[in-house]
C-alpha cells in the first residue's frame, strides 16, 4: 500500500496538483488536510475518477477540512469532537485487514507561544494533550494503527533549519516538542519518517511562501508526520517527500510525504 499525506492547503485550488501527483506516484491512499471545502462542494468526482472510489471527508468553508480517498474499501470510523469544536480536524477508517487509519490536523497555534496570552495556542496544546490521552486509552500491542497528518510540530533539531532560531517560534517550542514526545509515548508510536531518515540528518516537508527561492534558502520544518503502532513497523518499506510537487506553479507550502507499506 503506498500511503500519501499532504496538506493541500485548499483542495480545489491545487486539485490540478492532485491529478498530477496521483499519475506520477499512483498513491493507493492519500490522506488531505486544510481542504478549505464543505463536504456538499467537495470535488469528489474528480478523485474517484482517478480511482480513489472510497472517501471519508469532513470539510468547512475556507478552513481546516481533513479527508482519506482510497482505492482499497474500508470502513468510517466515528472521531471524538476534540476539545469541545467540531472544526474538522480528524477522519478515521479501517480497512479490511484491521489497519486503522488517523488523519489529523493539529492546530497551528497562532503566532505566540504563551497559552496565557493566546488562544490560538492554548487550543493547540489541549488538542495535542487530549490526542495524547485517547490513544493511551486505546494502547494494546495488536493494534495495527496509522497515524499521519500535519500535526504542526516539528520535533527534532534536525527537523528544522535553525534549531536555536526557532525555539520560540510556534512549531518548534519547548513546550510543543516536549508535549509531541508525550504523544508518541502514549502507544509507543514509530515515526516512520526518521525510521528512513534517521537523526541527525536533516528532514523537512514545508517551506514557507515567503522564501523567493525555497530550495536555495532551504528554511524548512518537518510539520507533516506517519506514525505507526509497533505491530505495523514490519511492515515498511520505503518513504520519500515529493519536493517535486513544492515546485509546481502555486503550490502549498507543504509537500507530501510517500510511505510505502507491505500489508
Amino acid at each position: 500500500m503506498r500511503l500519501v499525506t499532504w496538506n493541500i492547503n485548499s483542495i480545489r485550488a491545487r486539485l490540478h496538483h492532485v491529478d498530477h501527483f496521483a499519475e506520477t506516484h499512483n498513491p493507493d491512499v492519500i490522506c488531505f488536510q486544510e481542504t478549505k471545502v464543505t463536504d456538499n462542494d467537495f470535488p469528489t468526482k474528480a478523485l474517484t475518477k482517478l480511482g480513489f472510489e472510497h472517501y471519508e471527508i469532513a470539510g468547512q468553508k475556507s478552513y481546516n477540512g481533513v479527508a482519506i480517498f482510497s482505492k482499497r474499501p474500508f470502513e468510517a470510523l466515528e472521531c471524538p469532537i476534540w476539545c469541545g469544536k467540531d472544526d474538522k480536524r480528524h477522519v478515521a477508517v479501517r480497512f479490511e485487514d484491521g489497519t486503522e487509519l488517523h488523519n489529523f490536523y493539529i492546530p497551528a497555534g497562532g503566532d505566540i507561544p504563551d497559552p496565557e496570552q493566546n488562544d490560538k495556542f492554548a487550543h493547540k496544546l489541549e488538542f495535542m494533550s487530549s490526542v495524547r490521552d485517547w490513544f493511551a486509552e486505546k494502547k494494546h500491542a495488536d493494534n495495527k494503527f496509522i497515524l499521519v497528518g500535519d500535526l504542526n510540530v516539528a520535533p527534532y533539531e534536525s527537523d528544522v533549519w535553525s534549531h536555536k532560531q526557532l525555539l520560540k517560534v510556534v512549531s518548534h517550542t519547548p513546550i510543543e516538542t516536549d508535549l509531541m514526545m508525550e504523544m508518541m509515548a502514549a502507544h509507543d508510536w514509530v515515526d516512520a519518517m526518521r525510521h528512513f531518515v534517521p537523526e541527525p540528518e536533516q528532514m523537512y516537508s514545508w517551506w514557507s511562501y515567503r522564501a523567493r527561492d525555497w530550495r536555495k534558502s532551504n528554511k524548512g520544518r518537518r510539520l507533516d508526520h506517519v506514525w505507526v503502532t509497533p505491530a505495523l513497523k514490519s511492515a515498511l518499506k520505503a518513504m520519500t517527500i515529493d519536493l517535486e510537487a513544492r515546485d509546481r506553479e502555486k503550490p502549498s507550502d507543504h509537500a507530501p510525504v510517500i510511505v510505502d507499506f507491505d500489508l
